[in-house]
């Protein structure tokens, strides 16, 4: 990858700044970057592998010349962008929802599906960060038993939500333990000592647009259009790391020893499930680590075919960053860096 142009979209961001961390850490030699941000953003100097770079303000003529285009920006920005940077002939690697579900357009978790690179045409998506871990500790499962159904409830951190949630937790904790009334602007709710069962906009069935996507992509994901998915997606008081109580029925009995053993063997997964110790995967541990962490691996008592599970990742390195690069680094090993054409991507 250190011969590329790669342009960082959003760099300033919670996922940016991960992103340039990452980096970093596994292509140290990569030089040719362009930090791109809005113009609230532009001028701001940052350091990428030990070069001081500008910030520069996105615009249309921002992607002439780049290979691959990380893109992390809200929804409606994508769908503005990512066509405009695919046209320019640049790969897109997109963290939004715009293009997730488009079928020209591969969903990837590179340690699940790394081959759909093969069929992009020009934009690949990353899934939304509460999918990306729970499809990696289903996935090596499924692969042996197949699986029909999933519960699952997650315990998503305000940083999923973007930099403001998290200075916004961060002042309300002050204001009340001195005192004081808290003020939410940038949630919905007081999310200091508190949780609310709300992420993304209400859909018609009762569900939330989050708890939707983690439906349709799970589904795309791991090429299983028949798994049933149920989520409650609820924001809690942490700053970093998303957790996940899964509750699986497969379509025979699978025990949790063969479990820890296919999970242990699937790269990207660490199994920490010790309860004589009381040890388990917590947030606060995994903030800041590349791996998906399952513990409190266990029958489900409810039913013969079940398996119960609790999967903790950080939201923004595995759920984003670290996935975007991994996607890259996928490109990279399977020759998919493909001559500059029209991407088939829709723009609306």
């Amino acid at each position: 990858m250190n011969d590329l142009t790669i342009a960082v979209v959003g760099a300033t961001g919670a996922v940016g700044t991960e992103f340039i961390r990452v980096v970093e850490k596994r292509h140290p030699d990569l030089h040719q970057i362009r930090l791109l941000a809005s113009s609230r953003s532009a001028g701001k100097h940052l350091t990428v592998n030990g070069r001081d770079l500008v910030v520069e303000e996105t615009t249309e003529k921002s992607f002439r010349g780049v290979d691959i285009a990380f893109i992390s920006v809200s929804t409606e920005i994508s769908r503005w962008l990512v066509p405009v940077a695919a046209a320019a002939g640049a790969i897109v690697i997109d963290d939004s929802s715009a293009f997730r579900m488009q079928p020209t357009v591969p969903l990837v978790v590179p340690e699940i599906n790394g081959a759909d690179v093969e069929w992009h045409q020009g934009v690949i998506a990353i899934p939304n960060c509460s999918t990306t871990q729970m499809a990696m500790a289903l996935y090596p499962l499924h692969r042996v038993n197949p699986i029909k159904r999933v519960i699952v409830d997650t315990y998503q951190a305000v940083s999923g939500a973007g930099g403001a949630p998290v200075a916004e937790l961060r002042q309300q904790s002050r204001d009340l333990l001195e005192g004081k009334p808290a003020q939410p602007r940038a949630m919905d709710h007081q999310i200091a000592f508190n949780l609310f069962p709300h992420i993304a906009e209400f859909m018609p069935d009762g569900y939330t647009k989050e708890e939707q996507k983690m439906l349709e992509e799970t589904r795309k994901i791991m090429h299983a259009p028949d798994i049933r998915v149920s989520a409650t997606c609820v924001r809690v008081p942490v700053y970093t790391s998303h957790s996940e109580a899964v509750h699986i029925e497969f379509e025979r009995p699978m025990a949790p020893s063969e479990a820890r053993e296919l999970l242990q063997a699937m790269p990207g997964v660490q199994v920490l499930d010790d309860p004589e110790h009381n040890l388990y995967p917590m947030p606060w541990n995994v903030a800041g680590t590349d791996d998906v962490f399952v513990g409190r691996i266990r029958q489900d008592v409810s039913h013969p075919n079940g398996l119960a599970m609790w999967v903790v990742a950080d939201n923004l390195r595995k759920g984003a960053a670290l996935n975007a690069i991994q996607i890259a680094e996928e490109l990279v090993t399977r020759n998919c860096l493909k001559p500059r054409r029209k991407s088939a991507v829709s723009d609306t």
